[in-house]
């Protein structure tokens, strides 16, 4: 089974009056239905039922992590359910519901299906085209010389959703956004794979780089602020420390009152890769 249901076509639960999608995460019983082959971790797609109400989700067990020399501490299914709690104190759209919960294979994170159920072509807002034909929509990342294909431009467009991902990105310190990790579902861009994030030293390696330098939106200024008085607050800070080490809390909250006073894009770094590998 693939997850690359990417692009838009049939929602995988449509708008429901009255499911209450975390209680459904937090209490469904799990069915699962496959594993998400193109996944580097043990990822499966399972269906939650509680009552009436029925949901698609992904479930990654712990104990199919695999052991990772940069990201020693914690696990990818905790920083995957953090990831979700900083994005909602801070109003960020772009993360689904994520819970962290026993299931069939042990404790792991929960996270509500986004997109269509079945693959779809690949999502367009970030592309490899030849540089001779950029357009103007479109933000060039990086140039690539190409074995078959000559040289080409890693681009993304220009785009306010993709704008504000790459602020919490930004905030979430995050070591690995790829192109595959982007879901357009209508008009709702979503965002998934977050278990290399929040390490205490700078990990930013993204494809979404064409602002560098550039003033931050006011609604992600906005959202800066927001989740910087919340991390002043007990209670995302205790939701926090059940799923962080102390150091990667502290981190969080020093890069949130930074990017908040600079105000700008990073810019790339020149003493390591910035670049996720492989982009998709």
């Amino acid at each position: 089974m693939r997850r690359n249901g990417r692009g838009r076509g049939e929602a995988a639960v449509p708008d429901a009056a009255g499911l209450d999608v975390e209680q459904v995460l937090e209490a469904g019983e799990i069915e699962v239905e496959g594993r998400l082959v193109e996944a580097s971790n043990l990822a499966l797609r399972v269906w939650l039922t509680q009552g009436e109400q029925r949901l698609p989700a992904v479930y990654k067990p712990i104990s199919g992590e695999r052991d990772l020399w940069d990201f020693p501490d914690g696990t990818l299914a905790g920083r995957e359910r953090a990831t979700y709690l900083v994005a909602r104190a801070g109003g960020w759209p772009h993360i689904p519901q994520t819970v962290l919960r026993d299931g069939p294979l042990g404790s792991g994170s929960v996270q509500r299906w986004v997109g269509p159920l079945e693959p779809t072509d690949p999502i367009s807002l970030v592309r490899l085209d030849p540089v001779r034909e950029l357009e103007s929509s479109f933000l060039p990342v990086v140039a690539l010389e190409l074995a078959d294909d000559g040289p080409v431009a890693l681009c993304h467009a220009d785009d306010s959703r993709l704008a504000s991902l790459a602020v919490l990105d930004a905030v979430l310190n995050n070591a690995d956004r790829k192109g595959s990790h982007l879901i357009e579902d209508g008009d709702h861009l979503w965002a998934i794979d977050h278990g290399l994030t929040f390490h205490p030293h700078a990990k930013l390696r993204t494809i979404l780089w064409g602002w560098a330098g550039d003033p931050f939106p006011a609604d992600d200024l906005q959202r800066l602020a927001r989740l910087d008085a919340a991390l002043a607050e007990p209670d995302l800070i205790a939701a926090l420390a059940a799923l962080l080490t102390p150091v990667e809390v502290t981190a969080l909250r020093n890069r949130v009152s930074r990017l908040a006073e600079e105000g700008v894009f990073p810019e790339p770094p020149q003493d390591r890769t910035p670049l996720p590998w492989p982009l998709w």
